[in-house]
């Protein structure tokens, strides 16, 4: 038995007539008909990307009363009503589908209409959705431009600190351990040794050289596609109007944003938002390279590498008693994977720029921004909760590296790689020291041998001396 419904409604009108919506609602009948259109997931548009929209509507607000197109206590009223929403308020009045409209039409509606609702309320006289709120803009310039203003802004205030700070975690805990040495591992397999400061130092250059790739991709995201309107010709706008806004935006959120100096590229394209995508990709694949070295380096506690032991942060099993498991890393190398897969939707997306207008806007904001999202966290928790807390197992390293075959290779300039192997193969069968069976083996005293394969020194490179 189905109950009846005890919601009310108001009765709203738009250019395709009349709709029924919920009486509480800020938004109005456009928003409505998207609300009733669309069920194709439980993902609704990302909050920051709601925020950016909110600091476009104020914008442009600011910038048409500057220009003397708006009236200044209308401007004020749609610029109080979207700080509102900039402030994280009505956030549930943004129901509509990631799967909606390929331009995200229906989301610029839902900014305007409930924009336009908190303004006539604080102004006491009818705003207008299309006529005030989006004024001077289209959806098709219009989101877009908040896709990128939303990405700027997570990554300048979220995602640069949390890889500053990964870097910065990996820099103490390279002093912290200073010069250990460990067995290196070429496919997987035994190698010469390495300090842990030249593979944290390895992990640190990577996400340096990411982080990097990720900065110089924001300089053509921060040129906004704001002004282009329908098209990209500007129609219906004011031809000072996208370089006002992008100085009224850079004032209004500490960022430097810029007109775009092509409307064109950023309407019909999203470029720049896959090479961002691409360069996040980049950096999730260096996160999940550590994470799972991490992971390896843990292995055990007794049939595994077990070189480090990571911080035991929850049971492991539920049927295994004791037994303790990485994570932190495994979270984070799932979070990678996430990003990997959020960047192949974002690269056939942005295939779909039709002539004028790519069509995939939405998916490709969800994608960016839930990407950005799972980077900055994954880089806080392997900082916090694996790197800054592993402990070093030095009975096992020191174990691991005694019984190495490998470092007969520092014997190769004196002995020949042939005889080297030989002696290699030998120690590895009987399971003894290599330079028990270098002894045995050359004419190499023992105080040379010590000389030659001690594994701090091997670690620096260079020929043997």
């Amino acid at each position: 038995m189905t109950l009846p419904s005890t919601q009310q409604y108001r009765i709203e009108k738009d250019s395709m007539g009349e709709v029924k919506v919920p009486t509480d609602a800020l938004y109005q009948a456009q928003t409505q008909r998207a609300v009733d259109n669309f069920h194709f997931s439980r993902h609704t548009m990302p909050e920051t990307f709601i925020q950016a929209l909110a600091y476009i509507k104020q914008t442009a607000a600011i910038t048409n009363a500057q220009l003397g197109l708006l009236e200044g206590d209308i401007s004020n009223a749609i610029a109080d009503a979207a700080q509102t929403i900039i402030d994280g308020q009505h956030q549930n009045q943004f129901p509509i589908d990631v799967f909606q409209t390929g331009s995200g039409t229906s989301s610029n509606m839902n900014a305007n209409e409930v924009i336009a609702t908190l303004a006539s309320e604080i102004l006491g006289g009818d705003v207008s959705p299309n006529d005030h709120v989006n004024m001077g803009q289209s959806s098709n310039d219009v989101v877009p431009c908040a896709i990128q203003v939303s990405a700027a802004l997570s990554i300048e205030k979220q995602l640069l600190p949390a890889l500053t700070h990964l870097i910065s975690t990996l820099k103490i805990k390279r002093l912290e351990l200073g010069e250990i040495v460990k067995t290196g591992r070429t496919h997987l397999m035994d190698a010469m040794p390495v300090t842990f400061d030249q593979e944290l130092g390895g992990w640190q250059y990577q996400i340096e050289q990411a982080k990097q790739g990720i900065e110089q991709s924001l300089v053509t995201v921060k040129a906004l596609a704001q002004g282009g309107t329908a098209v990209g010709t500007g129609i219906n706008v004011d031809p000072r109007f996208p370089r006002m806004f992008a100085d009224n935006l850079s004032q209004t959120t500490k960022l430097n944003f810029t007109s775009s100096s092509n409307f064109f590229y950023n309407l019909s394209s999203q470029d720049a938002i896959v090479a961002l995508s691409g360069q996040l990709k980049t950096a999730a694949v260096a996160l999940m390279k550590m994470s799972n070295d991490l992971r390896w380096m843990n292995s055990g506690p007794l049939a595994g590498l077990g070189e480090i032991e990571l911080q035991g942060l929850q049971p492991g099993s539920s049927i295994m008693p004791g037994k303790v498991n990485p994570v932190i890393p495994e979270a984070a190398a799932m979070a990678c994977a996430q990003i990997i897969g959020n960047d192949t939707t974002i690269t056939v997306a942005g295939q779909s720029g039709n002539f004028q207008l790519n069509v995939m806007l939405p998916v490709i904001a969800h994608n960016i921004l839930e990407s950005i999202e799972l980077l900055t966290n994954s880089s806080v928790a392997l900082a916090d909760k694996a790197i800054a807390t592993f402990t070093i197992r030095e009975d096992n390293l020191q174990h691991a590296l005694a019984r190495n075959p490998i470092l007969v290779t520092a014997l190769n300039p004196v002995i020949g790689y042939l005889k080297a192997a030989e002696i290699a193969k030998k120690a590895y069968k009987e399971g003894r020291a290599i330079i028990d069976v270098a002894e045995q083996e050359t004419d190499l005293d023992r105080e040379t041998l010590k000389r030659l394969l001690d594994p701090a020194k091997l670690a620096q490179g260079g020929l043997a001396e």
